[in-house]
């Protein structure tokens, strides 16, 4: 490589450094475009990519089908705030909610923002159907969750380098432990005036931590015997990423058809966002029936950009792919698949201590500290051999590629990551 091709992915990296906040610590490379499962750099190298921009690009970088959707409505009308309708907007709210299995939609741009719906949502229900006081109701929380980095969400965040110096925090909310029945019964059984239990269906952030089987069916009927309200933040784990249209599906086998099966866990909000439009677009949402969501009213939540008519444009056509390729039965097989290979490897492996996951949300976990450098090495090492991961919690690999992917692809890609873990052994 040329001193001139060298410097175009630093020059690239030093103009981020220099005028943009420093508020990422990415893995040193530039991309500049993307199709299917694939990205390739400024020196038009070519990479697996195995991180999907966080579970976002699920349906594979620029499928045609979204990009043309997003195309068409962008060259017809664009925004117009919900000052006034549009013409796109009602068929996407139609389509969505149908599509899982709820009353009622509200559209959103960014997970976090999806989540702060959500707790405003479960706040008000709180006051005006449960019937708590003003102001005193709350909220469980999962210890090691990861739910958005807004000022309300860090407040109960685990993470020290999101919450600090960005206090006096917001209260209302009590963190179990994540995973355990017992303390979140005794949680609610102590406490009358907690209005929702908030949790992820996995703990993506903290490692990929699949909980116990059962956990979530039965952390549900927890909170029906209380009059909890059971909040599912999908924004990760959802859009058959886990090998079912939803996480909280368990082997509910409803992507197949049209959600109108009975799931696992059926959450009382659902949050998504992410792969809801593909990766094309910033599209989130909540949703909820009549009895939850018809508590907001005209002006008492919003956003300019919620629902404009490219992101429902998008949303709708990068949801129809999930359905008409088979998205989560493919994550579903490739996922073992996955699994039972690297665990073939971990057999007599000294560097990787195991995997886990479902679907194609997995993760590896490192022989080595939290506070070692050695899983950024190896990634380092993988995007050299061709496959982009990152590192979550200092000794802990997240693998997420688009669920677009192939067996023979998935197979070439274990190969280079079980390739690249024996330079590590010791």
């Amino acid at each position: 490589m040329s001193v001139t091709q060298q410097s175009l992915s630093q020059q690239a990296i030093d103009l981020e450094n220099k005028y943009g906040a420093h508020n990422y610590h990415p893995l040193p490379v530039v991309l500049n475009r993307g199709e299917g499962v694939y990205v390739w750099d400024v020196e038009g190298k070519k990479y697996y990519d195995f991180l999907s921009a966080y579970s976002a690009v699920n349906q594979g970088h620029c499928h045609p089908a979204i990009v043309d959707a997003m195309m068409k409505q962008a060259k017809t009308l664009s925004l117009t705030s919900r000052a006034f309708h549009n013409d796109i907007l009602g068929k996407y709210e139609k389509y969505a909610s149908e599509y899982f299995n709820f009353d009622k939609i509200l559209p959103m741009n960014t997970g976090a923002e999806a989540v702060e719906t959500a707790l405003k949502i479960c706040r008000r229900w709180a006051y005006e159907v449960k019937g708590i006081d003003e102001n005193e109701a709350e909220i469980i929380v999962c210890e090691n969750n990861f739910h958005g980095r807004t000022t309300t969400i860090i407040s109960f965040s685990n993470d020290a380098v999101a919450r600090k110096n960005f206090g006096p925090y917001t209260d209302g909310f009590i963190k179990i432990e994540y995973d355990n029945l017992e303390a979140l019964q005794t949680t609610l059984e102590n406490n009358p005036n907690v209005a929702g239990f908030l949790v992820e269906p996995i703990q993506g952030e903290a490692g990929v931590f699949v909980p116990s089987e059962g956990y979530l069916k039965k952390a549900k009927a927890l909170c029906e015997k209380h009059n909890v309200l059971f909040i599912a933040d999908e924004v990760q784990t959802g859009i058959a990423r886990t090998g079912r249209l939803l996480a909280t599906c368990g082997d509910c086998t409803c992507e197949k058809k049209d959600c109108s099966g009975t799931p696992e866990v059926k959450p009382d909000i659902l949050i998504l966002g992410k792969a809801m439009s593909g990766g094309a677009y910033p599209v989130s949402a909540v949703l909820a029936n009549d009895s939850i969501m018809n508590v907001i009213t005209p002006g008492s939540h919003g956003s300019t950009f919620g629902g404009n008519p490219i992101a429902a444009a998008v949303a709708m056509a990068a949801l129809n792919v999930v359905k008409d390729e088979s998205l989560a039965e493919n994550a579903y097989i490739l996922g073992e698949l996955f699994r039972s290979k690297m665990n073939e490897y971990i057999a007599t492996s000294s560097i990787c201590k195991l995997v886990r996951g479902k679907g194609l949300l997995n993760a590896i976990v490192i022989n080595d500290t939290e506070e070692s450098d050695t899983a950024w090495n190896i990634c380092l090492k993988l995007r050299d051999n061709g496959l982009l991961a990152k590192p979550t919690h200092g000794n802990i690999i997240r693998f997420a590629p688009p669920l677009v992917m192939t067996e023979a692809e998935l197979l070439d890609c274990v190969s280079i990551i079980c390739t690249t873990l024996k330079e590590f052994e010791i």
